[in-house]
């Protein structure tokens, strides 16, 4: 029978998960995910087998926590479509601006994984792009809902209204890294909010 283990092990994904979101995969040394888990490197080893599977426990983790709070906020059926649409827009820009304000952050885990690992490791894609498609599903009942209420302009057709909503989620994401202050990225918010009204 084995020794038991002596340390959380979701503690330590949460610690790698915030290591891999600030350096990225290939920026993450092993010294550096002993660092900051703690644990030397047979043991880090032993329990999660390699870098990859850590990382990958890392960005499920992430991904669990922040598609949940959205698909949770889009699927409230107590708010217009356009209502709950224009409170994530809300929730991301906040979230982005409160980010900038700490000082430089890391930005979105996902949207950094996108444009970095994602293109060359077909796990860490499968993994995206079955989250990407847990998103769109949830912001085209959303748009749909709009759609039925009268908010959402008829018009709007649900998937590229979907996809027009992603790339604005990732757009404020991007902009709050590159600078852009609270007053813009609730701008950009409002304005894509003002694009789908009925």
């Amino acid at each position: 029978m084995g020794r038991p283990r002596g340390f959380d092990e979701e503690q330590v994904v949460r610690a790698a998960r915030d290591v891999f979101w600030e350096k990225g995969f290939d920026g993450t040394s092993t010294a550096d995910l002993c660092a900051a888990t703690g644990l030397n490197r047979s043991s880090l080893y032993n329990t999660f087998r390699s870098k990859e599977h850590l990382f990958l426990r890392s960005l499920a983790a992430y991904i669990t926590v922040s598609t949940n709070s959205m698909v949770e906020t889009l699927d409230d059926d107590r708010r217009e479509g356009l209502d709950r649409i224009r409170a994530l827009l809300s929730e991301i820009a906040d979230d982005a601006a409160r980010t900038r304000e700490q000082g430089p952050g890391s930005g979105c885990f996902v949207v950094n994984t996108t444009t970095s690992t994602a293109a060359h490791d077909p796990a860490v894609a499968r993994m995206l792009d079955a989250d990407r498609d847990r998103r769109l599903a949830a912001l085209r009942t959303a748009v749909l809902a709009g759609r039925a209420d009268g908010s959402v302009h008829p018009d709007r057709d649900p998937e590229a209204t979907a996809w027009y909503i992603v790339s604005v989620i990732s757009g404020i994401r991007v902009a709050g890294q590159s600078g852009a202050g609270r007053t813009v990225l609730e701008s950009i918010a409002r304005t894509a909010i003002e694009a789908l009204r009925a």
